[in-house]
């Protein structure tokens, strides 16, 4: 494992969070629940019937499952006050208290249920729902950060030993999954959301570079004016931000570029945190970097959201599943 996510997985330990597992029958999901259990790494809650769960789990020959937390749909005394909770957020949309009770029997939901309540601290699902209902009931239930009114998606970039870029060999790219045409507003909001993950997740002080086409006034354009209007607003929203814009992507992270294009800036040549302006150069670049530069996207990592809920790939690993509780945890540590 490499050194940062051994790093997070020793905070984790030290400090334990009840994440849930919502797929609680999906066998990459069990393997990787039997992991996180016998490594200590957090309090797993799973959901569904306990004997049905276990007895898939005995079916794979794992033998830590038993010691997870279960909350099954079906036993209605005890779920009874989750379908009150959704009733009461979703009311003014129209929810019934019967449409509530309905809905509790969705894992996604009820497992969001858990940390509205105050009885888990993260979820991570997706090995067998769409990214859309992953997202859906976290944002109905679990809904935004204060301040925040946009959730958006981060990879941690891990780069080869030899690229010299970013800090302790990792960089953090934003936003590269959600938002597909942020306004200036929103751009500033991913920025400060990117510094918290940067901070939560890959320990370092982040140096945020607000990535354009244009380098201070290089080029003219109203959507250089954005990155601009988006880098005075983030300072705005936190005035302790390290954070420079509009940067183009040489001058954030080559140092003899920077000299040249933006000598007095704080953050030119130093840039650990790219902020993209739109999901469509994000989503190209990351993939990019990761393709023909080596390096290993990890993520995304939703960020924005007031509690921690990560979605997984449908392709994913039991090693990807636990490396996603591992940033759970460290968000919900953070938080």
């Amino acid at each position: 494992m490499e050194p940062l996510f051994e790093q997070l997985k020793q905070n984790a330990i030290a400090n334990p969070q009840r994440i849930v597992l919502p797929e609680s029958t999906e066998p990459r999901t069990l393997r990787a629940a039997d992991r996180i259990i016998a490594d200590g790494v957090a309090k797993v809650i799973l959901i569904g019937n306990k004997e049905t769960i276990l007895a898939k789990a005995a079916e794979l020959g794992l033998t830590n499952i038993d010691k997870a937390q279960f909350v099954d749909p079906a036993d209605t005394e005890a779920v009874e006050k989750y379908a009150q909770l959704f009733y009461e957020l979703r009311k003014k949309k129209g929810v019934t208290i019967a449409d509530a009770r309905m809905k509790i029997n969705d894992p996604l939901y009820l497992g969001c249920l858990l940390i509205k309540n105050g009885d888990a601290d993260g979820q991570v699902a997706g090995a067998m729902n769409t990214t859309g209902n992953v997202l859906r009931a976290a944002f109905q239930v679990v809904k935004t950060a204060p301040g925040v009114s946009v959730v958006s998606g981060a990879f941690l970039m891990l780069m080869p030993e030899d690229v010299p870029y970013g800090e302790n060999g990792v960089m953090v790219f934003a936003d590269c999954a959600v938002l597909p045409d942020p306004t200036a507003e929103e751009l500033a909001q991913i920025a400060v959301s990117a510094d918290k993950t940067a901070r939560a997740l890959a320990n370092i002080e982040p140096k945020i570079a607000m990535l354009s086409f244009s380098t201070w006034g290089s080029a003219s354009h109203e959507e250089v004016d954005k990155v601009v209007a988006a880098t005075k607003m983030a300072l705005e929203m936190n005035p302790n931000l390290q954070i420079d814009g509009e940067l183009q992507a040489d001058a954030a992270i080559v140092p003899s570029v920077a000299a040249s294009k933006a000598p007095d800036s704080h953050i030119a040549g130093k840039a650990n945190v790219l902020v993209f302006p739109n999901l469509e150069v994000g989503n190209i670049a990351y993939k990019l970097v990761q393709r023909i530069g080596g390096a290993k996207a990890v993520g995304p990592v939703l960020q924005g959201l007031a509690a921690p809920v990560n979605d997984l790939s449908r392709g994913c690993s039991d090693d990807d599943i636990y490396r996603t509780v591992l940033l759970t945890c460290n968000q919900a540590i953070n938080k």
